[in-house]
């Protein structure tokens, strides 16, 4: 390699003549990179050259290589403390800025209420390696730790409403967990929450630390829900009531557009039921032994009217041994699904005879129509009438004088006439018995339009709509007996 010699004037170069004649790189000093810079700005460089020419160009090329190695090692930074306490270097006071908005802004959430910090940061300039900033959100979490009123913990949440907070995440796990315990056993395969339950640590104000026990009190705390009830046969709204532990105002509130006195078998009620804040679903595998349900095979006979049926041979239910799913909701049955039956012994089936003779018109069909359409004026039960408390054995069902009324059901006339003895206060009635443990009265008639030992149909006009006997206007009195005992006839109208 060539030598490149140097008059002594340049002699704080980079490259420079060593002992013994060999070169040597030098690092330049800033007064070389200061100079050479210097010489870059004369407008006459081109026109000037010299052998310190290529120095120059080399010198600059360093300088500009220099500072980029720099730029991107060191870069400004701020040593941040807070309260004399030092946190390390960050890279920005805008990032700390920041994140000292959202401490005050989630504390504030947290709390109910605007929150201002009040530890004193400070910040200090200094150049620095990026490796060696600390990330802000360690800032933001020392700042949040600062925060008296507010606190790092267990936190249970319940379909995100917060029940409570412990410093013990076990105690928050173990009372869960008693909460299922009374609804699981040894046939128990799953045990949930219906409702969404979260166990997490995260900040919350102090004032939700609670006990366990408080905690206990507010997840099986029973509040009222609705629920629908099916009418069955014979019952009534008052029964309904009573059966389960309600007024009957309470459940008239809750049911407004249903006539208490015509309840209808299949009809749908609203009623309140108790349920536990916290309610927990249940699934059993068991296995047990239960009938199968005998099947019933029909035979036409032709001595027997239409609708009439006798059982030739009676049925039989089998027995199997069943595996099956119960579902369980806070101890009561949902619903069952049967995974597999083994049959240990098979039913037997049961054969009925089946009518297929046309029936008289005049037999009853088994289903009672209304008399009349009207105003109900008094209902079947107990009742304040003429200034005193009695039972009232049917319905007041209003309608116009001489209005038609109808049979309820075929049957025969068994009286027709003026009401005498128990029955005076009747006027002009008619009774038919429909030959099926079942009878009709028809009372305060204006006339009547059959007599004793006439037989009738379904909606044929036996009388007209009076006010005979003891009555305050003009009305049908219907009333029916079963086997002779006086019932409620709404249980038996459509």
């Amino acid at each position: 390699m060539d030598e490149i010699l140097l008059d002594p004037e340049h002699s704080r170069g980079p490259l420079s003549a060593a002992a013994g004649g060999a070169a040597r790189f030098r690092i330049p000093s800033w007064q070389d990179i200061q100079a050479g810079l210097r010489s870059l700005s004369h407008h006459d460089l081109w026109e000037r050259r010299s052998p310190l020419d290529p120095l120059i160009y080399v010198v600059a090329a360093l300088s500009v290589a220099s500072a980029a190695v720099l730029g991107s090692l060191y870069g400004p930074s701020y040593e941040v403390s807070v309260d004399g306490v030092e946190l390390g270097l960050v890279q920005s006071r805008q990032s700390v800025e920041a994140a000292i908005d959202r401490v005050e802004a989630r504390a504030g959430s947290i709390l109910g209420h605007s929150y201002t910090l009040e530890q004193d940061v400070s910040y200090q300039f200094a150049l620095s390696q990026r490796e060696e900033r600390i990330p802000v959100t360690q800032v933001e979490t020392y700042l949040f730790d600062q925060i008296g009123e507010v606190m790092k913990t267990s936190v249970l949440t319940v379909n995100g409403e917060l029940i409570g907070a412990a410093d013990d995440p076990a105690a928050l796990d173990e009372l869960l967990a008693s909460i299922k315990a009374p609804y699981v056993n040894a046939n128990t395969i799953s045990a949930e929450f219906v409702q969404p339950v979260v166990v997490s640590k995260e900040y919350t104000s102090t004032s939700a630390l609670k006990d366990v026990e408080s905690m206990r009190a507010a997840l099986t705390a029973n509040s009222m829900e609705r629920v629908d009830y099916t009418v069955q046969a014979g019952e009534t709204f008052s029964g309904i009531a009573n059966s389960h532990g309600m007024l009957m105002s309470e459940l008239q509130a809750l049911n407004p557009g249903v006539d208490v006195n015509r309840l209808m078998v299949g009809q749908t009620l609203t009623l309140s039921q108790a349920v536990p804040f916290l309610s927990v679903q249940t699934v059993d595998a068991l296995t047990y032994d239960g009938p199968v349900p005998f099947t019933v095979e029909e035979v036409p006979d032709s001595s027997m009217y239409q609708g009439d049926t006798k059982i030739l041979t009676a049925g039989v239910d089998g027995l199997a041994t069943y595996s099956a799913n119960v579902t369980y909701l806070n101890g009561v049955e949902q619903s069952r699904v049967i995974n597999s039956t083994s049959v240990l012994a098979q039913p037997v089936p049961q054969v009925v005879a089946v009518g297929t003779k046309e029936r008289p018109r005049t037999m009853a069909t088994g289903n009672l129509k209304w008399p009349i359409y009207g105003r109900i004026t008094s209902g079947y039960g107990y009742r304040s009438i003429f200034g005193s408390y009695s039972f009232h054995t049917g319905l007041d069902i209003t309608g116009s004088y001489g209005a038609p009324i109808a049979a309820s059901d075929g049957g025969r006339v068994i009286y027709a006439g003026t009401g005498s003895g128990s029955y005076w206060s009747y006027g002009k009635y008619v009774v038919i018995d429909h030959e099926n443990g079942i009878q009709t009265i028809y009372a305060h008639c204006s006339s009547l339009n059959v007599k004793a030992g006439d037989r009738v149909y379904q909606g044929q006009t036996i009388a007209r709509v009076g006010s005979t006997g003891r009555s305050t206007g003009n009305h049908c009195h219907f009333q029916v007996k079963v086997n002779g005992t006086t019932v409620n006839p709404y249980n038996y109208l459509p």
